[in-house]
């Protein structure tokens, strides 16, 4: 029996659940599903991608093992954070049979690298193109697993934007140094009385 699609697999998660679900797998310009309490401020969207096969990476310029490449479409990335911080990505590596989920907040501060393709159909276009490394997402092991990533996400929402002062995340590619001078409270004071 053929792989269901990545689109209907979920719709199957979210009927053998329970869950009332919004499905937009076909529109361009809303995220894929969504689902919550709005009232609550826990409805969260998301969209759902597919590597369904290896890449070349002849035709693309990354230290990523193929293993953990991934392309993503730079508009597509806008569109989660356009709904955001409610809002997120599902991969499913077909290849390597495991899925990703990434959070807004994973995919606007992890490492990255942003190409524009080219594509001629009647004229030359370009189109942007994120290549990100799939370990820097939240492994599930199952789909449904999706639900905990989400409800801890959405747990979390407070010290993240508001009680975290280091950056935030432990991302592969990417090494935190340490910069600037020791800020002490006579800076803050200088700072506050210089902006008010």
């Amino acid at each position: 029996m053929p792989t269901p699609s990545l689109e209907q697999e979920i719709r199957t998660l979210f009927q053998q659940r329970r869950v009332e679900y919004d499905d937009r797998s076909g529109s361009f310009t809303q995220l894929d599903f969504g689902f919550g309490d709005r009232s609550a401020k826990r409805y969260f969207a998301f969209d759902a991608k597919e590597k369904r096969q290896p890449y070349s990476l002849d035709n693309w310029k990354t230290a990523i093992p193929e293993a953990h490449f991934f392309i993503l479409d730079d508009l597509a990335c806008r569109k989660i954070l356009l709904h955001a911080p409610n809002a997120g990505l599902l991969v499913r590596d077909t290849p390597h049979q495991r899925y990703l989920f990434f959070t807004v907040v994973d995919l606007f501060l992890m490492p990255k690298t942003r190409v524009n393709r080219a594509i001629h159909r009647t004229q030359l276009e370009l189109k942007g193109k994120w290549l990100i490394d799939l370990r820097n997402g939240r492994p599930l092991s199952r789909l449904d697993e999706l639900f905990a990533a989400i409800n801890d996400y959405l747990n979390r929402r407070k010290a993240i934007f508001h009680e975290t002062h280091a950056c935030y995340g432990d991302y592969v590619g990417e090494e935190i140094g340490a910069g600037g001078i020791e800020r002490r409270p006579e800076h803050w004071g200088k700072d506050f009385g210089a902006t008010r």
